[in-house]
């Protein structure tokens, strides 16, 4: 089976993903890039400004024999996804979070998006609207930040960082769907009380990228 390189920013996405690949693609051959500089730069002076070190890790997974990537950070997803449609660049990258964004869409027309990062709910938000338009729906965009989820993540104490999470999701009041921004929030969705649609990006995402694999090109949401 072809490979598929993953592109993160917490070396702690590199057991879920290794799990799921377990689970739902048994035999799949994954090649995991773990860089988390890029996101303590792009927090600092926007996505933008990690765009070449962005070019030369996706440079580097094709070089090294991957035949698509997979961007599993949000804030830098629309970068990675730009890149990968350059000029010249024959294997295909995604975005993990768009599968996500375009159930959403599909789902109800009142979206809450909940991050822990105030760095990835402006390109959270982007992805949503434009999954929005390419379905022709009306989506009105609300945002939450689960203010200090995000401490509890770097420091290691990932339960606490879930619990934070789900009960900022708790507390989000009228919504049709809820989107958890980050990958990292997954774990979420099994302790939130919401009566909503509660959705993650890994399993949507990976199971995409593998499509692409499949397809030598960029998978349907």
């Amino acid at each position: 089976m072809p490979t598929l390189a993953l592109l993160h920013t917490s070396p702690l996405h590199v057991p879920v993903f290794d799990a799921l690949r377990d689970e739902d693609h048994p035999g799949l051959r994954l090649r995991h890039f773990v860089d988390e500089g890029l996101l303590s730069r792009a927090r600092e002076e926007g996505p933008e400004a990690v765009r070449d070190e962005v070019r030369a890790v996706l440079d580097r997974a094709v070089a090294e024999g991957a035949r698509a990537v997979l961007c599993t950070c949000s804030t830098l997803g629309a970068v990675a996804e730009t890149e990968g449609a350059g000029a010249g660049r024959t294997a295909p990258v995604l975005r993990l979070d768009r599968p996500m964004a375009a159930e959403a869409v599909a789902l109800g027309s009142r979206v809450l998006v909940v991050a822990a990062l105030e760095s990835t709910l402006g390109p959270t938000v982007a992805l949503v609207g434009e999954e929005a338009r390419r379905a022709g729906r009306p989506v009105t965009v609300r945002t939450l930040l689960a203010d200090g989820a995000w401490a509890r993540f770097e420091s290691g104490d990932t339960a606490g960082y879930v619990r934070e999470v789900a009960a900022a999701v708790d507390t989000a009041g009228h919504a049709d769907v809820v989107v958890l921004a980050q990958a990292s929030m997954a774990p979420a969705q099994r302790l939130t009380t919401a009566t909503v649609p509660v959705l993650s990006s890994p399993r949507a995402g990976l199971a995409a990228a593998v499509r692409a694999l499949d397809t030598g090109g960029a998978a349907p949401a």
